[in-house]
């Protein structure tokens, strides 16, 4: 399999850069509440390693066009691998636009990230290691947020005074410009200009200097998202300075959360808490 000479470097250094394996048993657990939307509870599971030390966490935000997917899905992590690694791991799941048009799915993310500062002191979380990692309509929001943050949207839901915040991103086969993408139109909100807010649903449009570190992953061959997509928004967080990396496959396909995609992500965020 495929392992960047970044990736396989950083690996090889050891526990304190690539989150080995803890002592700790592993505690999984599943249909948790992480948050709640007019009755309807908003369902996650969850995974740590139960000991005394603080630990990084990942949420994960699965794919399907923002209508269709879940938590335990190809398209997310397995919570209990990524507590294995020593992270707190949290698998989402959020409204569906079948039900709930956009931007419920951002929302709900949102929830999730300010519901896990919320019970960071309950589960040992270190709050300044909070890392998103998305695929497809996944990785638009978990790219949004890092590049437009809670980008205006109201904090519905839960936890409302918690903070929203992340270290860095990982976007797998994602899209970053919505009004050109041909499933583009799922994300259509019931009131305002729907071009309007497809544009400000597209990461694209609001890369800048002060953004989160951000690991883009595509392949040539993504019948999905045309990578395009992908080569476009690495121009993009060139000219602005960004820390960042691009992971360009030739024949991955629309990929899923792989283990070549978990090799990279653990590598990407060694080599940022490297960066202090």
């Amino acid at each position: 399999m495929r392992l960047t000479a970044l990736a396989a470097a950083i690996l090889m250094l050891g526990p304190s850069l690539a989150n080995a394996q803890p002592n700790a048993p592993v505690v999984t657990k599943t249909d948790v509440i992480y948050g709640r939307v007019e009755g309807a509870a908003l369902l996650a599971n969850i995974a740590y390693p139960d000991g005394p030390s603080l630990k990084p966490a990942i949420i994960s935000v699965h794919g399907g066009r923002w209508r269709a997917g879940n938590r335990a899905d190809a398209s997310s992590i397995k919570v209990t691998q990524w507590a294995e690694f020593g992270y707190f791991a949290m698998s989402i799941d959020y409204r569906l636009v079948g039900g709930s048009p956009a931007p419920a799915p951002y929302i709900d993310m949102l929830t999730a990230i300010r519901w896990l500062h919320a019970h960071a002191d309950e589960y040992r979380i270190d709050p300044e290691r909070v890392y998103l990692i998305g695929q497809s309509a996944g990785g638009q929001m978990v790219s949004l947020f890092a590049t437009a943050g809670e980008a205006g949207f109201p904090r519905v839901g839960g936890w409302e005074k918690a903070r929203t915040d992340v270290k860095a991103v990982i976007s797998v086969a994602a899209t970053y410009e919505l009004n050109s993408l041909s499933w583009g139109n799922l994300w259509t909100p019931v009131d305002g200009k729907v071009e309007e807010a497809r544009r400000h649903a597209s990461p694209i449009n609001h890369v800048s200097s002060a953004m989160k570190p951000l690991l883009v992953i595509h392949s040539d061959d993504d019948k999905s998202v045309p990578v395009q997509q992908a080569a476009d928004m690495v121009e993009k967080l060139k000219a602005a300075g960004v820390q960042h990396r691009y992971v360009h496959y030739t024949d991955k396909g629309h990929m899923g959360i792989t283990d070549d995609v978990i090799r990279e992500a653990r590598a990407f965020i060694a080599e940022v808490e490297q960066k202090k």
